[in-house]
């Protein structure tokens, strides 16, 4: 979880959101990334997103079946479904998202039994310095 909030700082000195996510099979680093969505002009551009299609990309399989995620911030409703297609069995976050969360702040889209798969997670892990992180990002640019 410590080297998600590295990409999420370097995220935010180029002036996206500052959220870093990364995917891990066993104990192999598969894929790191922060948001993008300014550099690319992108909405789908979350740190989520792109570290899962790096992910499959390099395991040439669109099912993420033992891997797990690390992310600063609860996923929003776009990642948690990106989440779900990719069958990814759990879920590491940070910070809770009030406005927007949805692995339990809003909603558990992770965890909805209408749906074929649902994820572990749990909440809170480096909560505090990935929360400070975003409040500082957009105090400076209040």
């Amino acid at each position: 979880m410590a080297r998600a909030l590295e990409w999420a700082r370097a995220g935010g000195a180029v002036g996206e959101v500052p959220v870093g996510a990364l995917v891990v099979k066993g104990d192999r680093l598969l894929a790191e990334a922060h948001n993008r969505t300014v550099t690319l002009a992108d909405p789908t551009a979350h740190a989520e997103c792109l570290v899962l299609r790096e992910a499959a990309a390099l395991l040439g399989d669109w099912r993420l079946v033992d891997c797990t995620l690390y992310v600063t911030l609860e996923p929003c409703a776009m990642c948690a479904g990106a989440i779900v297609q990719g069958r990814l069995p759990r879920v590491v976050y940070g910070a809770p998202d009030p406005k927007a969360g949805m692995a339990g702040s809003l909603d558990n889209l992770l965890d909805d039994s209408r749906l074929n798969h649902r994820a572990q997670v749990e909440g809170g892990v480096l909560a505090e310095p990935a929360g400070r992180l975003l409040r500082e990002f957009f105090r400076a640019r209040r």
